[in-house]
C-alpha cells in the first residue's frame, strides 16, 4: 500500500517535533550543569540523546516507505530555568505534546488503512505512557522535597546512575 500523503506529512511533523525535544532536553541538560546538578544534566543528556533515536527512527521510516524527510526550523531551546521542578514540569508538558501528536498520527493511519505505519507507532504509544509517567515520578519527588537540599542531592545521585529510566535503551528497545 503506498505510503499517504497525509501520513507523510504527519510522520514529518513528528520527526521535526522529537528533533525539537532532542534540543530541548539538551539545552536542559545545560541548564543542570550551570547549576552544578550534574545527575540531573547526565538524566537529560540521556533524554535528549533518546528523543533523537526517535526522531532518526521516524527519518528512517519515512524514507522506507518512499517518502521524502523534510525538516524544518528549531527553534532556540531554553537554558535558563528557576528549578529542577520548572525543568521537569516542562518536559512532562513536552512529552504530553508529543504523545497527542503520536495519538493524531495514529488516527491519521487508521483513517488511511495504512497499517504499516500503526504497526510503527505501536511502539511510541507505549514508549509514550511511559515517558509521561517517568517525568510525573520525577515531578512528584521533588515535590515532596521542597527546601530539602539533601534531597535534591540524593535525587541528583541517582539520576546520574541512570536511576528513574534515565537510561538510554538499547537499540533493541526501539522499532526496527
Amino acid at each position: 500500500m503506498p505510503f499517504s500523503e497525509r501520513s507523510q506529512d504527519a510522520m514529518n511533523q513528528q520527526l521535526n517535533l522529537e528533533i525539537q525535544a532532542f534540543y530541548t532536553y539538551l539545552g536542559m541538560s545545560d541548564y543542570f550543569d550551570s547549576v552544578s546538578l550534574p545527575g540531573f544534566s547526565q538524566w537529560m543528556f540521556n533524554q535528549s540523546q533518546e528523543e533523537w533515536m526517535h526522531a532518526m527512527k521516524f527519518r528512517t521510516f519515512i524514507q522506507d516507505r518512499g517518502g521524502r524527510v523534510l525538516l524544518s526550523e528549531i527553534a532556540k531551546p531554553s537554558s535558563d530555568y528557576p528549578s529542577a521542578l520548572a525543568v521537569f514540569e516542562k518536559a512532562l508538558g513536552n512529552e504530553q505534546a508529543v504523545s497527542q501528536s503520536i495519538a493524531n498520527i495514529y488516527a491519521i493511519a487508521e483513517e488511511e488503512k495504512d497499517f504499516a505505519s500503526q504497526a510503527f507507532l505501536n511502539w511510541f504509544v507505549t514508549e509514550q505512557v511511559e515517558e509521561e509517567k517517568t517525568m510525573s515520578d520525577i515531578i512528584d519527588w521533588l515535590r515532596r522535597m521542597v527546601d530539602s537540599p539533601h534531597g535534591l542531592f540524593l535525587l541528583d545521585e541517582r539520576l546520574g546512575q541512570g536511576g528513574l529510566s534515565g537510561a538510554v535503551p538499547a537499540e533493541s528497545e526501539t522499532p526496527a
